[in-house]
């Protein structure tokens, strides 16, 4: 009896023993590898990129860089599981999808930060710029440079806020006046308007109860437009030197050249309101008569952004190509600004087809003199700036680094362009 028990106590351990045995050679065995992905073969792609960003391209655009449907069906799903949007160019090249040599195809043209922008614990994104911090209601008149320093204005914001205040009497009044405060951006207002304890509206009699800043007596008004006047003429007008300078440093920075309307003019804070009233029937403001632009005596090279506005080119399409420009140092054929991206392309092509190009002041080096940095920030070499620097060390002959640096005929024939 014992015998037979102590059979089948054996029996039972030699069979756990197999099915330990079968679970463990069943779970350790390795998974299959993951296909490997494969690119379309483009070989006139390169030639034809310009600057993109990622966040805007649909299936057909990505289908156009040359990847498969399979591959950008990956790519799209990839971004909706980021949050809808590719936030660097780290984070692109992490989609399995795009391989490193395509990648490096592309890194030059995309239009997203190296990495990602960092968040502090409260989730705002760290910039140059501080995040307004707003911990009540509050009265602004009460506020003191140190309180508006503590809710992250700059030290020049608050002085010139403080001024504001000053230049109004003493108070800001009402929303509608503190709004005017050209410092204050129109988003900052826009968080700031719902905590102000302030009335909504300016009282009518605002004006009986501000301080008058400028003397009245012996002023000589005459029709004056305030776009001519220097310092002399300000001050001639009743203003302190610093004052004058004041309003044409505004004039200048902050509208770019010139008042374009009467409220444009009423917003200069160190103008009372008052003396706006006195100014006002006086102020005459020309309309300047824009000269148009000869586009077939304008060099593609210097084109302004206003001149491709001007054209007839969208914001986005003449900032693609100034920024283009920028980038390469300067345009050595027309092909190349018909390959921005983003653009119209029949409008550019009329563009290209008018205009002239001037190539004498584009900087351009041989392999062996090209600074390190020229070399490492060009679009077009900037991937093998390493190699260059590298290889020219021992070989300082442009001939012998481009045959070692072994690159495929188109990027090096758009590299050459930039080539002595």
């Amino acid at each position: 009896m014992m015998r037979k028990s102590y059979y089948q106590k054996l029996a039972l351990m030699v069979t756990l023993l197999t099915v330990l045995l079968v679970y463990q050679k069943y779970t350790s065995h390795e998974k299959e590898p993951f296909p490997e992905v494969t690119f379309i073969s483009n070989a006139s792609l390169s030639a034809n990129l310009s600057d993109f960003d990622p966040n805007t391209l649909d299936k057909e655009q990505w289908l156009k860089l040359g990847f498969s449907e399979k591959q950008t069906a990956t790519i799209l799903k990839y971004k909706d599981i980021l949050g809808g949007k590719f936030s660097s160019k780290e984070q692109l090249k992490k989609c399995y999808a795009i391989s490193e040599d395509k990648f490096s195809e592309l890194a030059a043209f995309i239009l997203l930060p190296e990495t990602a922008e960092k968040k502090d614990p409260k989730g705002f994104t760290t910039r140059g710029k501080k995040e307004i911090l707003i911990s009540g209601k509050f009265n602004p008149d009460q506020f003191s440079s140190q309180d508006w320093l503590k809710m992250g204005f700059s030290e020049k914001q608050a002085e010139a806020i403080i001024k504001y205040k000053n230049y109004l009497g003493g108070s800001f009044i009402s929303k509608e006046k503190f709004k005017e405060c050209f410092i204050i951006s129109p988003e900052n207002y826009s968080k700031l308007e719902p905590y102000l304890l302030l009335p909504a509206k300016t009282p009518e009699n605002f004006r009986n109860f501000t301080k008058n800043n400028t003397v009245k007596s012996g002023i000589q008004y005459h029709p004056f437009d305030p776009n001519q006047l220097d310092l002399e003429g300000w001050k001639a007008l009743g203003f302190s030197e610093k004052q004058a300078a004041t309003i044409i440093n505004y004039r200048v920075r902050n509208l770019r050249g010139s008042f374009k309307s009467l409220d444009d003019l009423q917003k200069c804070f160190v103008i009372s309101a008052e003396k706006f009233q006195e100014m006002k029937p006086y102020v005459k403001l020309q309309e300047k008569q824009q000269e148009k632009t000869d586009f077939s005596k304008t060099d593609l090279n210097t084109i302004t952004f206003k001149q491709l506005i001007e054209f007839g080119l969208d914001e986005r399409s003449a900032g693609s190509v100034i920024g283009f420009r920028n980038k390469l140092g300067g345009f050595m054929n027309k092909q190349q600004i018909l390959s921005t991206y983003n653009i119209d392309q029949d409008l550019v092509q009329k563009l290209i087809s008018i205009a002239p190009l001037n190539t004498s002041n584009v900087p351009r080096y041989s392999l062996v003199e090209a600074p390190e940095e020229w070399l490492k920030n060009h679009p077009y070499f900037k991937y093998s700036a390493d190699k260059i620097i590298f290889y020219r060390i021992s070989n300082p002959d442009d001939k012998k680094i481009w045959k070692l640096l072994k690159l495929k005929p188109e990027y090096e024939g758009r590299m050459k362009l930039y080539i002595k």
